[in-house]
């Protein structure tokens, strides 16, 4: 029987990939314990999706995660090991695949990291985004991890001295020789052809990100019972920690569609006494009244106009980028909890993977299980707190059309009109 281990390196990464497997109903867990005791893994259990959280770390740091989970996963019997990587290259690429290697004392992995249906494609070994070689992107100009090459190998290299070979449209698919075989794919077609001459032999070891993880499900043919769409709470509350100017444009026109937009101040999204204070309590009260009114709210980390309040403020007090990455996401955590239990009552949005893995860890939920996807990149998921169900779309920030919020709110009754969704 196959059994899949997915090893993530952020919260959306894990959802969005997971998601593709439970797409067929395939029974599928995602944990959030860098650590997991893989021999807990329920028995019907047949994809089990770890976010490792190793997209900030150093490469060493990521390489040892990785490496440590793969090697449990296959002493507790699991079959094939899908290394999860960012669709536009962040992170520890490199050092990561190189780790799977290792754990698995393999010689070999295939490397597939397009994503058709978001625009993100390989071709001739480079990567692109919207049509535009991935380093001269908004990911080359990320805040906390820009990529700084558009060549795959050369993004391995920086952290790997596996050979890379790479492998265009019109090649036989082949990962017999040592190395990280990179693997070109303009469109769904394309990765799902690759992967079936692959096979699942060749398929032990495999990379990428959400788009081969569709063709991987199909391939090991993973299934079961379709998901059911549960009934959502008809408003939409929008808990935005990303600075991706996709994101950023998707809240413009949200809020060019009249949803209230609330930019949080650099003490309310730093300070962790501000949580204490009776003006917190008043502005928690105020939102909450509005999302109730409203039926859609955004509550957002970035400036208005900009970010130089937070960058003055985070000079002032000595923070680091990365002290404001940390920060910012468990403010934003701790503040979503505060509206819960306010009484809160809405579909939650989250966007970037540090806000929605924050929010998990102040409401003490440490596994989910993907439901659907209302549309491309934003999964449906739930959790229980303090007795009450609540579901949450997580969207990473790179990810959806600009009317991504205002569309999501209509699908779900919370707006003048109502469209069907469909899992």
């Amino acid at each position: 029987m196959v059994k899949l281990l997915i090893v993530a390196d952020d919260f959306t990464g894990a959802l969005d990939t997971g998601v593709q497997f439970t797409a067929r109903g395939a029974r599928t867990c995602v944990v959030t314990d860098p650590a997991y005791d893989f021999s807990r893994a329920k028995a019907e259990t047949q994809v089990l999706v770890l976010d490792a959280e190793t997209r900030h770390l150093t490469p060493e740091a990521a390489y040892s995660v990785v490496r440590r989970a793969v090697e449990g996963a296959l002493r507790a019997g699991f079959t094939h090991i899908y290394k999860k990587t960012d669709s536009a290259l962040r992170g520890n690429v490199g050092a990561e695949l190189t780790a799977v290697l290792d754990g698995a004392g393999a010689e070999s992995i295939s490397f597939l990291p397009a994503l058709p249906k978001m625009d993100r494609i390989t071709r001739r070994g480079i990567h692109y985004i919207d049509g535009v070689p991935v380093a001269e992107s908004v990911f080359g100009r990320d805040p906390f991890e820009p990529v700084g090459a558009s060549s795959v190998a050369e993004i391995i290299a920086a952290q790997s001295e596996v050979p890379v070979a790479l492998h265009g449209l019109a090649e036989t698919a082949s990962a017999g020789r040592p190395g990280i075989h990179v693997y070109d794919a303009e469109s769904d077609s394309d990765l799902l052809r690759i992967g079936q001459r692959l096979g699942r032999e060749g398929l032990r070891l495999s990379a990428g990100c959400a788009g081969f993880a569709a063709a991987l499900a199909e391939i090991l043919d993973l299934r079961g019972a379709p998901p059911v769409l549960p009934d959502l709470v008809p408003a939409l509350f929008v808990a935005c920690g990303s600075v991706n100017p996709v994101t950023l444009r998707q809240m413009a026109e949200a809020e060019a569609h009249g949803f209230p937009h609330v930019h949080l101040s650099p003490p309310q999204k730093l300070d962790p006494a501000w949580l204490e204070s009776a003006d917190c309590a008043a502005a928690v009260g105020r939102w909450l009244e509005t999302a109730e009114r409203e039926k859609r709210f955004i509550l957002d980390v970035n400036d208005p106009g900009g970010c130089d309040g937070t960058d003055r403020y985070a000079k002032e007090r000595g923070l680091t980028t990365e002290d404001l990455r940390r920060g910012i996401s468990a403010q934003l955590g701790r503040l979503v909890r505060l509206l819960l239990d306010g009484g809160l009552d809405a579909t939650i949005l989250c966007t970037g993977g540090d806000t929605l893995l924050a929010l998990m860890g102040a409401v003490d939920v440490a596994e989910l299980i993907p439901v659907c996807e209302l549309d491309a990149g934003a999964v449906l998921t739930d959790f229980v707190y303090k007795g009450k169900t609540h579901h949450i779309i997580s969207k990473s920030g790179g990810f959806g059309e600009p009317d991504l919020f205002y569309r999501l709110a209509l699908s779900m009754g919370a707006g003048d009109q109502e469209e069907d969704v469909i899992c």
